[in-house]
Parts: structure tokens; C-alpha cells; sequence
């Protein structure tokens, strides 16, 4: 397939944008918003995510937590592991290279959602196109296919709304951090919305010689085609060139005792993303009980980059060793989605019935460049020379093509049994094949799995504003289904095992307080993946499917108003995520960048208009930097705060994070890898709306 660009039909949409802005700047409807709706709560009250269906929060028979991005904009964040880093027993395990995170103790690189479509390309998504990020909280299988085995991570994008001001923001703070961003939005008829997100912003680092540009242009339309049909078409590219930073090593078991502006990269090093998606959703209401929906998501990345970074150290010469890598990555998906939608009634039992299927192309190509290690020299731990380069040349490593074809047929549920009793039931199929060839020796290999996944949930609503939920549910996750790919004719049995199988158990209670101005989950789990893959101690070639992870977990989560102005939103959580059973030596060890306790809690004071203020605490516990349990990362407590002011139009707003200055480490990728969380800094944020 060739590669996305500006096409005539991109630039046709922008220029149809721009015209409506023009034609529309006098003519803008007043923003339609009811009298009784509250901007500032952080709740999230109904949820596509957790069923493809708009169901209420309390409905769900399983946790989901929810995070608005203008909660995060104004400190400046616009990083996915430091945006959920407060979330319960969520974690960031991310590098400077691609996202990724644990979610319930497991690993999440591959388990990323853009409105429902899957986005498992490895790159650093942006957020400033976002409207929020919703955490759906164990195996998601029965809706989303393989993965999903902690969780998934769903970002809802920002769509176009009939009467939606416009706004524009500028942006400035510490290190370096300086943006400028447009939210356009205009109404050329009374059928066609349009919304146009674009930007750029920069950036230096406390970090020495580390900076980056990010840009953004992201047009939406939405069309009511008819009185049944209405037409989504969403395009984004967005382009992160930024200097790779790999962190420090681990030393006699914790993070090396250096300032945290010391870098071991070489001044030639670079990361280069370029993506571009481009989303289409008609929805047909057939009449007013049923809706066919066909959503089509077409995604492409362009990764390039040059990176020396740190994997070793030696005690007895103080010195950290480094290797070399370059790399040119192009990945495409395309997803096809077809799903029926109604509610019916039998018998006095209410339906809301979901069918859908789901086909899938990806395909990747990794060409891979290495230096011998020999060629890159060490560096000192302390005072490191980064004009020691690598003067050797590179070789070609590896240059694979990879092709995914994945089909996905699935239905789902919800019966309403009495006003008090609901049942969430799902089953879906999954066939998933990976084709690899090896470019270097020319050879290939095919493999094809197949899987079933379940889904039960009950829901009891005792008294009014109460609802005490219990579920199972079951995923799976195939040979090359991860980052996409195999090892053609690899030895031993690696290409032929079945797929790895985790379930979940879990029940808990959700409640609203307050007169429904405040909402709490609490949730108790426990979640296994039961059939682990671990080499075989006397065949070192064969793999065998007998291993255990286990996490064992409880949260709770508490948002919304309090009293008057005053807001909330935090939560709690507390897991032990470990290795149960393994023949290679990691029985009992705890899984890597997973704290066993973490928690925020953010109190806001917000007036309609006027002053405002809001100030936090982001806990977390003490995590390992490997699965082998050699570094520990020291728990922290990191205390953010600001303030602002709006009047009409206007938007004023100052940061400051990490007041008390605590330095602390926000996660690692290995013992040698490990990331320093920001210093103290200040963020000031001006937006106006028209």
C-alpha cells in the first residue's frame, strides 16, 4: 500500500476547513452547553471504551479510570506514562524510543487504542489532539482481540461539535518549553461540523545536549449525510524529532549516584517519527432501536533514528559501556470494523445487543544497522566524555518483512433482568496469522493461531446509588502478536506454541455520594497468565507453556465535586505482581517498573470564573529496573501546584511541578536504562476562546 501523505484529498479537507472558519466567523452559533453540565468535573460518566456501547460508568462490571487532558496540559505533560502515573496500578515502563506501560503488573507496549482503532506501533504518541484517555482495567479480548492482558489504553480524540468555540494556547516554562497551539471549530451548515488541531512546540532538557520539536495538524469532520446517516472522517500527522536520552545505569544495585543532567549518548544520535492517521466512522440508525456502524482506521509510521546508549558498567574501571544501533522502521494498519447495534426485549428481558466483525493488514519493516561493540568506546561514570564516538562501521543486523492478517467476529450482551439485577455476557473469535521473511538469507516462515475469548459480567444494584459488580474474562496473546513478527526457522520450538492465555477475576463496587456529585470504584482482582511461556531447563531449545504471573490487586478511585467549588480526583492502589512459577530463574521475582503500591489525590477550588487553584501528590512505591531484581528504583512523592485566572475569554494559568525539587526515577527499560523524573519547573499557559 503506499505511503499516506498530503494527498489532494488531505489538503482538500484542510482547505474545506479553513473555508468553513472563514465562511463561519461571523455566523458561529452560541456554544450549546447544558445549563446543568459541569466542565470542571473530572468524572467520566458514560463509557465507550469498556463496551463498545454508550453505557454509564457504574454499569461496567470492571474498573475503568479516565483522565482529561486539559487536567494535564496546563503542567505541561504530554507524555502517556506521566499522564497515568497516578492512576492505580498503572505504571510507565516507557524509554526515549516508544510508549509503554504495566497495567495490573503486566507489560501494555502493544495494547494502544485511538477511538477504539488498534495503534501498536512503537513510537511517543502526542496528546495535544486528545480530549481524554480512558485505562479500560483487565483482559479486553472479547471486544479488542489479542493482548489486553493487564489492560488496554484507549485515547478519545478531540471531534467536532456543533457550536464549539475556538481557542488558541501558548505555552512557556522551564527547560527550554515553549508551544503554540489552535483548537479551530466552525459550523458551515447546520449539517457539517469541523474542528482543525494543529501546533507546534519545543523543547530543551535538563538533561545535557537532549531537546525536541514536536507538530501537529489534525482536521476532523462530522456530517449528518441524512436525518440516519452521519459521516466522522478524522486525519492527523504528527512529527516527534527529538534527541534520544537513555538515562543512567544501575550501580551495586541502584540508580547511579550522578547529577541528573548526565548523559552517555553520542552527539550524533536522533529519533525521527512521522505518523499520520486517517479515521472514517459512518453510523446508520436503521430505526430508533438498531445502528449499523462501519469504522475504517488506516495508520502509518515513518521511525528513523541513530542511537548509542549505555549497557553495561564495570566496578573496576568506573567505566559504562555502550552499544550502537540504527534503524529505519515503516509500519502500516489497516482496520476494517463492522458492528450492528440495537436493543430488543423477550420474555420482559431488556437487550442491548452488540455484533460485530473485525478485519485486519499490518505490516511491518524493520531494516536494522548494529556496530560491533568492540568499535564504541566506554565512557567514565562520572565525568563522561560524549565526543567519544563510534568511528567503525555499521552492519546490517537485520531486514525483515513482516505481514499480519487478523479476523475478529464478536458478540456481546447487556441484559437488564429487573431494576436491579444486569448481566454483561461476550464471546469472541479471533484468527490471527504472521508471515515473516528474512531479507539477509532469504527465508520465511507462516504461522496461524486461532482463540476464543469470553466475557462475563453481573451487576447488583442493591439501593439507588450502589452498584456491586462481579466478572471473569479471558485473553490471548499469539506467537508474533506483540511488536508484529518472528523469527523465520528459528530453533527449537519457538515459532509453533500456542498462545499465551491469561484470565481475570474481580468484584468490587461502584457508588456515587453526594447527591451524585461524587463518584468512588473499589475493586479487588486477581489476574493470571497461566500458561507463560519459559525454556525448558534441560532442553534449552524448547519452550515450554508452564509457567505463572500472578497479580493480586485492590483499588479505589474516588472523583468529582465535593462541596461548592471544590473538586477531586485520586485513587489508590496496592497489587503484588510476581513471577509464581519459571524454570530460567525468575520464580518469585517481582516484575520490573512495577511499584507494589501507588497513589494521587488532586483537590481543585474552581469558580465558574475568577481565581482558581489546584495542587497534588503523586505517590509510588519502590519498583525493580529488571525481572531479575538486581536495581531497585526508590519509591517518591512528588508535590505539584497551580493557579490561574479566567474571565470570559481569557485563560491565564501557572504550574509548578515537583515543588520540593525530590528527584526520583520514573521508570526503566533494564538495570542499565533508567529514566530520571523531571526536576522542579514552571509551566504558564495563556488561552483565549472566540
Amino acid at each position: 500500500m503506499p505511503a499516506l501523505r498530503l494527498t489532494p484529498m488531505t489538503l482538500g479537507l484542510s482547505a474545506l476547513l479553513c473555508a468553513g472558519f472563514a465562511s463561519a466567523a461571523t455566523t458561529l452559533p452560541a456554544t450549546s452547553i447544558s445549563a446543568e453540565a459541569d466542565e470542571d468535573d473530572p468524572r467520566l460518566k458514560d463509557t465507550h471504551t469498556a463496551t463498545r456501547t454508550a453505557t454509564p460508568v457504574r454499569y461496567v462490571p470492571q474498573a475503568i479510570d479516565s483522565v482529561k487532558t486539559e487536567s494535564l496540559r496546563a503542567y505541561g505533560t504530554n507524555d502517556l506514562g506521566q499522564a497515568l502515573s497516578g492512576i492505580p496500578n498503572v505504571s510507565s515502563g516507557a524509554d526515549t524510543r516508544f510508549d509503554s506501560l504495566r497495567i495490573r503488573g503486566f507489560e501494555a507496549s502493544s495494547d494502544f487504542y485511538l477511538d477504539g482503532i488498534r495503534d501498536d506501533s512503537q513510537y511517543v504518541r502526542d496528546l495535544h489532539n486528545i480530549e481524554r484517555i480512558d485505562v479500560l482495567k483487565g483482559p479486553a479480548a472479547v471486544l479488542y482481540g489479542r493482548g489486553g492482558q493487564g489492560g488496554i489504553v484507549n485515547r478519545v480524540s478531540k471531534l467536532p461539535q456543533a457550536g464549539r468555540v475556538s481557542s488558541i494556547e501558548a505555552q512557556g516554562g522551564t527547560n527550554g518549553l515553549r508551544s503554540l497551539y489552535t483548537d479551530l471549530s466552525a459550523d458551515p451548515s447546520e449539517n457539517i461540523s469541523l474542528r482543525l488541531n494543529m501546533g507546534n512546540e519545543d523543547t530543551d532538557s535538563f538533561r545535557d545536549n537532549v531537546s525536541g520539536n514536536r507538530k501537529l495538524f489534525a482536521p476532523s469532520i462530522s456530517w449528518q449525510l441524512t436525518p440516519q446517516l452521519n459521516w466522522l472522517v478524522q486525519y492527523e500527522y504528527s512529527r516527534y524529532d527529538r534527541t534520544p536520552d537513555r538515562g543512567i545505569p544501575g550501580v551495586r544495585g541502584r540508580p547511579a549516584d550522578v547529577s541528573r543532567d548526565t548523559t552517555y549518548g553520542d552527539p550524533r544520535d536522533y529519533i525521527d517519527d512521522t505518523t499520520q492517521s486517517l479515521r472514517s466512522k459512518l453510523a446508520y440508525e436503521l430505526n430508533d432501536s438498531w445502528q449499523l456502524r462501519h469504522t475504517l482506521g488506516v495508520f502509518k509510521l515513518d521511525s528513523d533514528f541513530d542511537n548509542t546508549y549505555q549497557t553495561s558498567y564495570d566496578p573496576v574501571t568506573n567505566k559504562v559501556g555502550r552499544q550502537r544501533w540504527q534503524q529505519d522502521l515503516t509500519t502500516r494498519n489497516v482496520f476494517n470494523n463492522v458492528e450492528l447495534e440495537g436493543g430488543f426485549s423477550t420474555f420482559g428481558l431488556e437487550h442491548r445487543l452488540l455484533t460485530g466483525v473485525e478485519l485486519g493488514s499490518q505490516r511491518r519493516d524493520p531494516k536494522l544497522y548494529s556496530a560491533v561493540t568492540a568499535t564504541v568506546p566506554g565512557l567514565d561514570l562520572n565525568h563522561p566524555n560524549r565526543h567519544l564516538s563510534h568511528t567503525g562501521p555499521m552492519r546490517i543486523s537485520s531486514n525483515n518483512h513482516t505481514e499480519v492478517e487478523s479476523q475478529g467476529l464478536y458478540v456481546q450482551d447487556q441484559l437488564r433482568l429487573n431494576d436491579q439485577w444486569q448481566v454483561l455476557a461476550g464471546l469472541r473469535y479471533d484468527r490471527f496469522e504472521v508471515d515473516t521473511t528474512n531479507k539477509i538469507i532469504n527465508t520465511r516462515q507462516n504461522v496461524d493461531s486461532h482463540n476464543t475469548s469470553p466475557r462475563l459480567g453481573v451487576v447488583w444494584t442493591p439501593v439507588e446509588n450502589h452498584s456491586f459488580y462481579a466478572s471473569w474474562s479471558k485473553t490471548f496473546s499469539p506467537t508474533g502478536g506483540g511488536l508484529i513478527g518472528i523469527t523465520p526457522n528459528a530453533p527449537g520450538n519457538a515459532n509453533n506454541l500456542s498462545p499465551e492465555l491469561t484470565k481475570q477475576k474481580e468484584i468490587g463496587v461502584k457508588s456515587d455520594w453526594l447527591d451524585d456529585r461524587l463518584s468512588t470504584t473499589l475493586a479487588v482482582y486477581e489476574l493470571e497468565l497461566y500458561n507463560r511461556r519459559t525454556r525448558d531447563p534441560e532442553k534449552p531449545l524448547i519452550t515450554l507453556l508452564s509457567g505463572l504471573q500472578r497479580s493480586r490487586g485492590i483499588e479505589l478511585t474516588a472523583t468529582g465535586k465535593v462541596i461548592g467549588n471544590w473538586y477531586v480526583r485520586g485513587g489508590v492502589g496496592v497489587q503484588d505482581a510476581k513471577v509464581v512459577k519459571d524454570n530460567n530463574g525468575f520464580e518469585g521475582k517481582r516484575i520490573s517498573d512495577v511499584a507494589k503500591r501507588n497513589a494521587s489525590l488532586f483537590v481543585t477550588w474552581k469558580p465558574e470564573m475568577g481565581w482558581y487553584a489546584e495542587t497534588g501528590l503523586t505517590l509510588v512505591g519502590d519498583r525493580y529496573a529488571d525481572n531479575a531484581n538486581t536495581v531497585v528504583l526508590p519509591g517518591y512523592g512528588r508535590w505539584d501546584a497551580l493557579a490561574g485566572f479566567r474571565h470570559k475569554e481569557w485563560d491565564v494559568k501557572a504550574a509548578l511541578n515537583n515543588i520540593s525539587d525530590k528527584t526520583y526515577y520514573a521508570s526503566a527499560t533494564s538495570a542499565n536504562q533508567i529514566q530520571f523524573g523531571d526536576p522542579r519547573s514552571l509551566v504558564v499557559t495563556g488561552t483565549y476562546n472566540f
